[in-house]
């Protein structure tokens, strides 16, 4: 008891100093306050939180990623939608998402349902499902304008899905199935244009050269008879035959 007597005071001490001791990793900081007032952001690594005097609140500043859950929305054009969305944010102010609003995190997440719901019912169902790209740009503009008080950036927004009704989808399928028809039947009048076009251009071009013409017709012979092994029948024209019955006619001249 005599040993241990002197050494009480140091023992008190040291546990003291020790209790007060505080680690704080790289991505977080100790929002300090001191009999009730704030006295600034501490961290990373070891500080000293003098015990019964001071408080020490302690913040991530990694990105969080929270799902905001489905929202009932009706759009612009009074068409019912259920969608849901996905928010990345971090804390950029430590002592502002302290001291500025009770839980930055359930104050984010409340706002983000609210500014989704809003920023899709003032647009149109063609918006929503052709240009996602520029509603979460608008939503996360929106929302880290109204989180910069609270220390909060909000990196990114992202819709994940858009259910749509019964009727719609079921609508929607029968007008895609009319656009691929209309697409398929004007691809075809183009090309019958196309190939119009070019028996015009060839037309032409053995009414210039009649041997041609007669080429052809010997080539379309070759093709059938190589293909069908039926007899068939053409007709001669008169064109191919008249060579020969020039001939014909100069050997009658030659006996007169």
């Amino acid at each position: 008891m005599l040993l241990f007597g002197p050494l009480f005071p140091l023992i008190l001490v040291g546990f003291f100093i020790f209790s007060g001791l505080r680690v704080l990793q790289e991505y977080e900081r100790g929002v300090l306050f001191r009999l009730g007032r704030l006295m600034g952001a501490r961290g990373p690594g070891l500080i000293f939180v003098i015990p019964g005097i001071e408080r020490m609140v302690k913040v991530s500043t990694r990105i969080i990623t929270t799902d905001v859950p489905p929202q009932d929305v009706v759009t612009k054009d009074n068409v019912s939608i259920i969608v849901n969305a996905v928010i990345l944010f971090r804390v950029v102010d430590p002592v502002k998402a302290v001291n500025n609003v009770e839980s930055y995190l359930e104050s984010t997440f409340q706002y983000a349902q609210t500014t989704l719901r809003s920023v899709l019912g003032s647009a149109e169902l063609d918006e929503v499902l052709s240009e996602r790209e520029v509603l979460n740009k608008k939503i996360q503009e929106i929302l880290d304008h109204h989180t910069e008080p609270w220390g909060i950036k909000v990196t990114a927004v992202e819709i994940k899905q858009v259910d749509l009704p019964k009727e719609m989808q079921r609508a929607m399928a029968t007008q895609a199935e009319a656009e691929r028809q209309r697409r398929a039947k004007v691809i075809s009048a183009a090309g019958e244009a196309q190939a119009a076009a070019k028996l015009v251009e060839a037309a032409q071009a053995m009414e210039k050269h009649p041997a041609a013409l007669q080429l052809r017709y010997l080539q379309t012979l070759q093709e059938i008879a190589t293909e069908n092994n039926s007899t068939t029948i053409f007709p001669v024209p008169i064109d191919f035959l008249r060579p020969f019955m020039n001939l014909l006619d100069r050997g009658k001249e030659k006996e007169v």
